[in-house]
């Protein structure tokens, strides 16, 4: 009873979660204020400038031409269009530096636990060098030590069917068609049954203790949608395109430009480091009791990793990876040092040519904003996907 007098007779202001809730207010009005200033500052700036601030800019004609490009462009378009074009191949580096860094991260992270001393040493040696080294740096020297002394593409250097020459790297590659699409449904199709299918005869082999052989079941699921496909269109799901030199240029193929493959192996090379000693640490995370009940059931090493270990490491490896894929995209703005048009590369040209710094600042950093979020988004997603539900 007399704690209860207490607290009533409390004054307001010597109560903590008053004084903490002025103490955030005063903290936001600080920060609001200064946000302020700054926007007043700028608006300033920009009217003795003579310059009004505003996104109208973005219509006029860009008059630059953009040297490799993912969508179509030509010095016609306007800013906003070659903005897009820089996006898209900020895009292109983001997306396949993740894959590439992703299955070579985890590649050498189970090789730093390897019992081969060859492929332990190589992935020692390989993180020792590639974390510990500028990444700008990296990307110099792939660009001018490796790629720009390759052989002049008369002199190119065929292999498996690839084309390497100081024009870049030509990989046989495949092109779609009318009926690509069709492929493209029925394959979908194909591939949640193949899934619903392995499952259900999964779940019969633990019911009842007989082989189902679900792997088998879903192979051959599969591979009859794809026959169906192929009865239907008449052809295959795409056509292969092997590169070909043509005099001073190569036809077909997937081309990775000289400047584009510098930023990508850069990156992926520099990134896919941490990556490893995530792994390498995710797995040792693993409880002990986990790989010797694996070793007393006579489980291979593959097996074991397969279904006992890595299931386990992957919740702790999900979030710091998710932070390496970030770093990645952000990283992906170097490109401007070896001229390779990303959007950073791009946005600084419409800066310069239309003298609008704010507008262009505003529009990069809400485009690698976005970048970030729908990647950590996906990632969390996966991640509560995978992390133990309490009963």
């Amino acid at each position: 009873m007399e704690n209860k007098v207490l607290k009533e007779t409390v004054p307001f202001w010597r109560n903590i979660k008053v004084i903490h809730f002025f103490l955030q207010i005063i903290f936001l009005s600080l920060l609001i204020g200064v946000f302020y200033i700054l926007i007043q500052n700028a608006i300033a700036g920009l009217n003795r400038a003579g310059i009004k601030f505003g996104f109208q800019f973005l219509n006029a004609t860009a008059s630059f031409p953009i040297g490799e490009k993912f969508l179509q462009y030509s010095p016609t378009d306007s800013y906003s269009r070659a903005l897009i074009v820089g996006f898209s191949n900020t895009l292109k580096v983001t997306i396949i530096g993740i894959i590439l860094t992703t299955i070579l991260g985890v590649v050498m992270g189970i090789a730093r636990l390897s019992s081969n001393w060859l492929a332990r040493t190589v992935s020692g040696l390989y993180v020792e060098i590639f974390r510990n080294t500028p990444v700008l740096v990296q990307i110099f020297i792939w660009y001018f030590a490796i790629f720009l002394p390759l052989p002049r593409i008369q002199e190119a250097t065929h292999f498996a069917g690839a084309i390497i020459s100081n024009r870049g790297l030509v990989f046989p590659w495949f092109d779609l068609h009318t009926s690509s699409i069709i492929w493209f449904i029925i394959m979908v199709f194909a591939l949640f049954a193949t899934i619903g299918v392995w499952r259900w005869m999964v779940k019969r082999r633990i019911e009842t203790g007989e082989k189902k052989f679900p792997v088998l079941w879903g192979i051959g699921l599969f591979l009859l949608f794809a026959i169906v496909a192929f009865a239907i269109t008449g052809r295959p799901p795409v056509t292969a395109s092997l590169p070909v030199v043509d005099g001073m240029q190569v036809l077909g193929g997937l081309r990775f430009t000289p400047e584009f493959s510098a930023i990508l192996f850069g990156l992926v090379f520099y990134t896919a480091s941490y990556i490893t000693e995530i792994v390498r640490g995710g797995i040792l995370a693993v409880s002990k009791g986990q790989l010797e009940a694996a070793n007393a059931l006579g489980l291979s090493k593959f097996s074991t990793l397969s279904f006992v270990i890595f299931p386990q490491a992957i919740r702790t490896i999900i979030p710091p990876v998710t932070s390496q894929y970030l770093n990645l995209a952000k990283n992906s703005s170097l490109a401007v040092a070896v001229g390779y048009p990303d959007l950073f590369s791009v946005g600084n040209t419409v800066l310069n040519q239309s003298g609008r710094a704010i507008e262009v600042i505003i529009i990069m950093l809400i485009a690698y904003l976005t970048i970030s979020l729908i990647t950590a988004i996906i990632m969390n997603i996966y991640n509560n996907a995978t992390k133990l539900v309490e009963r």
